[in-house]
């Protein structure tokens, strides 16, 4: 079979293993680095990667031939926690950050995630979608084709509802896929302020099988911690949602560990997400269940604290992890994961292949979608990263600096 495009000649082709499950402790420091690699893509997908010239039988007359000496291939790299959109911003508390005011007192000011709620419910879908759009394409200059996108930045049916919908038309408008997470559990609304449990069964009850119905989430999530929702109150909203065919997540563990990580092992959670707080005991859980652990190193750094997740023991321990961005207008306005993957090897002390498999193959299974993306397993999308880079240790080496040349989403360049 002749490839319709052949991208020849990378000094490197990072090639996670698709073992089936999402790699887990000393499974994830294993992979296929492929010198002299190539890469032959047909109607979109995944044909073949070899090594050296490509085989003639690949090559017909309307193949597409490129060469990349000196450069690095990986999948597309997928962001699997993002708070996407949103409006305005909240620059305007960083000043009380660099005085020490934590998060959790800046949001019972009534700052924090509240203040984000007031400009998003004011925004029109127009402005919410071009503002998601600029984001979206900061990420795809910078390697990803993959995003998740979480609302919750609404706490009321009309405003979550338009969070939704902006998300799910840029996922057809946009060359980035967008997956999306229903949070409308992100913060208890002020007008339900001393009545979470009136606010969470509004949520069951009337937003939940809306979301459904109109088929405009697949996951539900909840910020289960201080302040928030409680363990109990967390696993009250998502057997409810289970019920109702979600898959689930769960932010937990961020600030202060509540539980949350026992209710995403006892329902069969996807992911548990931020886990910089987490205990020993939650993670040999994580490990027993199969609970993908979501780290989020940026925004540690962003909140200026020293609690970067256990990522080092985790892997010792057996666990599956992930690295997102986490981008969001608060505590983590980025949108540049490879300075996530960087943060996972200079604090985190992941190795470039750890951080490579977190960003690509688990962070498929992170979204359910490892049957067409995260591995270059023929057949599966053509997504691909290209980094001007001579092999994949340089890409952690040289930091702070954005090392993308090419992106190809489903076999078409579009960076």
């Amino acid at each position: 079979m002749t490839a319709d495009t052949l991208l020849t000649h990378f000094n490197q082709v990072f090639c996670p293993k698709d073992l089936g499950h999402p790699l887990a402790g000393g499974e994830m420091d294993q992979a296929e680095i492929v010198e002299d690699g190539y890469i032959a893509i047909k109607d979109g997908k995944i044909l073949e990667i070899g090594q050296g010239e490509p085989r003639s039988e690949l090559i017909g007359e309307k193949t597409i031939i490129s060469e990349y000496r000196g450069k690095v291939a990986t999948p597309g790299l997928i962001d699997c926690h993002t708070h996407l959109v949103y409006g305005g911003s909240r620059e305007h508390e960083f000043a009380q950050k660099l005085d020490g005011v934590s998060y959790l007192d800046i949001l019972a000011q009534g700052g924090g995630i509240l203040s984000t709620v007031r400009a998003t419910r004011e925004a029109s879908f127009d402005t919410l979608y071009q503002k998601s759009k600029h984001l979206l394409d900061y990420m795809l200059a910078h390697g990803v084709t993959t995003v998740e996108a979480k609302s919750g930045y609404g706490l009321d049916w009309e405003t979550e509802k338009r969070q939704l919908e902006v998300a799910n038309q840029l996922h057809k408008d946009h060359p980035i896929d967008l997956v999306s997470t229903f949070m409308a559990a992100h913060a208890i609304p002020t007008e339900y302020k001393g009545r979470s449990t009136e606010y969470l069964d509004v949520i069951i009850d009337e937003m939940l099988p809306k979301v459904k119905e109109e088929n405009l989430a697949e996951f539900c999530d909840i910020f289960c911690e201080q302040g928030v929702f409680t363990a109990d109150e967390s696993r009250y909203l998502l057997s409810k949602a289970k019920e109702l065919g979600f898959k689930l997540r769960i932010h937990a563990d961020e600030i202060k560990s509540l539980g949350g990580v026992s209710v995403a092992t006892e329902l069969g959670a996807v992911s548990a997400e931020h886990l910089m707080v987490i205990s020993d005991e939650d993670i040999d859980r994580m490990s027993q269940a199969q609970v993908i652990g979501n780290l989020l190193p940026a925004t540690t750094f962003s909140l200026m604290e020293d609690t970067y997740a256990p990522a080092r023991k985790m892997l010792d321990k057996g666990m599956a992890i992930t690295l997102s961005t986490d981008s969001n207008p608060g505590s983590c306005p980025t949108a540049n994961i490879q300075f996530v993957m960087q943060l996972g090897c200079f604090i985190m002390r992941l190795k470039p292949v750890e951080v490579l498999n977190a960003v690509t193959i688990n962070a498929a299974y992170s979204v359910d979608r490892q049957k067409s993306i995260g591995s270059f397993d023929t057949g599966k999308e053509a997504d691909i990263a290209i980094f001007d880079a001579p092999n994949i240790d340089f890409l952690f080496y040289f930091f702070a600096t954005n090392l993308i040349h090419q992106v190809y989403k489903s076999g078409k360049q579009v960076v």
